[in-house]
C-alpha cells in the first residue's frame, strides 16, 4: 500500500513538472514510510547520514513543493513546529500530551459536522479539523512503572 501511494505521489509530481531528485525522493519515501507525522528537522536528521550535503532548508523547500502538489498536509499545533502527514484524505488525530505522539484515526460520521455547521450558521464550510488529546499507552505504562 505504501509503495502504491508513494508511486502515485511521484507521478503527481511529474505531472506538475517537478524534477525527481534523489533527495526529493528520499524525503517523500521517509514521509510515506513513517506514521509519526515528522517535523522538517526530524526528516533532516533521519536523512542527513545518507545525504550529508542536504540542508534543513532543502527539506523545508521540498515539503512546501509537496504541500502545493497536494501530496502532503502540514499540521500546525500552537507554537510548536509544523508536522507533515502523507495521508491527505479526511482523518483525525489523537495527540499525547506527554510525548507529542500523533496517531491517525478515521471516523467518517464526523463529516456530517460540516453539513450541520453550514445549516446552523449559514457559513460555507471549506474544511474541518479535529484533534483529541490524551496520554498514549507508552506514556501511561511509563507512569505506572514510576509509581510502582
Amino acid at each position: 500500500m505504501t509503495n502504491e501511494r508513494l508511486q502515485h505521489a511521484v507521478e503527481s509530481l511529474k505531472k506538475t513538472k517537478v524534477r525527481m531528485t534523489p533527495q526529493r525522493h528520499a524525503i517523500l519515501e521517509f514521509l510515506f514510510e513513517t506514521m509519526t507525522h515528522p517535523t522538517a528537522d526530524e526528516i533532516y536528521k533521519a536523512l542527513e547520514g545518507k545525504f550529508p550535503n542536504m540542508s534543513v532548508a532543502t527539506v523545508y523547500n521540498n515539503l512546501r513543493v509537496f504541500k502545493e502538489a497536494g501530496i502532503v498536509k502540514e499540521l500546525t499545533y500552537g507554537d510548536s513546529s509544523s508536522r507533515f502527514d502523507s495521508i491527505t484524505n479526511n482523518h483525525y488525530h489523537i495527540i499525547c500530551n506527554d510525548c507529542g505522539k500523533i496517531v491517525d484515526f478515521h471516523y467518517p460520521a464526523l463529516d456530517e459536522v460540516e453539513t450541520l455547521a453550514e445549516h446552523v450558521t449559514n457559513f460555507e464550510v471549506k474544511s474541518h479539523r479535529m484533534e483529541i488529546y490524551g496520554k498514549c499507552p507508552q506514556c501511561r505504562s511509563e507512569q505506572n512503572v514510576v509509581h510502582s
